[in-house]
């Protein structure tokens, strides 16, 4: 499976678990994997796309500290669970992991945003991320 399409798990279980409590991550990680859709997905991959959900849950209050930073004017409450959990997984992807280019990162995302978002998702994760590449 591609790097981008583990991209799109990762963030579909990070939106799944948004709607719930933050203990029920591995009954909600249980479920999403049992899915028909995911049976596609090998024990290896599957693993993969938990591993970097927890990665990703583990740094949480750091990724919306540095969120809420570079998005004047929008809480992390007001952002749409979509936009959100595309942000985190960026975010996540351009200061925790250097292995992942900073404008692949954002590249993803924005194509997250399009398959996933409202019509002006793309704009808003673009222009929020954009925020992270000027520090680089």
């Amino acid at each position: 499976m591609s790097r981008s399409k583990l991209r799109e798990k990762v963030f579909r279980l990070l939106f799944r678990i948004e709607f719930h409590e933050r203990e029920e991550f591995q009954s909600q990680k249980d479920a999403f994997f049992l899915e028909e859709e995911q049976e596609q997905m090998t024990e290896e991959e599957q693993g993969q796309v938990a591993q970097r959900c927890e990665q990703i849950k583990e740094k949480l209050a750091d990724i919306d500290a540095l969120l809420s930073e570079r998005t004047t004017g929008w809480s992390i409450q007001r952002i749409g669970k979509v936009e959100l959990a595309i942000l985190r997984l960026a975010v996540y992807e351009i200061e925790f992991d250097e292995s992942i280019p900073v404008s692949v990162s954002i590249n993803e995302a924005v194509e997250l945003a399009k398959r996933y978002g409202a019509e002006e998702s793309s704009g808003f994760i673009n222009g929020v991320l954009a925020k992270f590449a000027d520090k680089e």
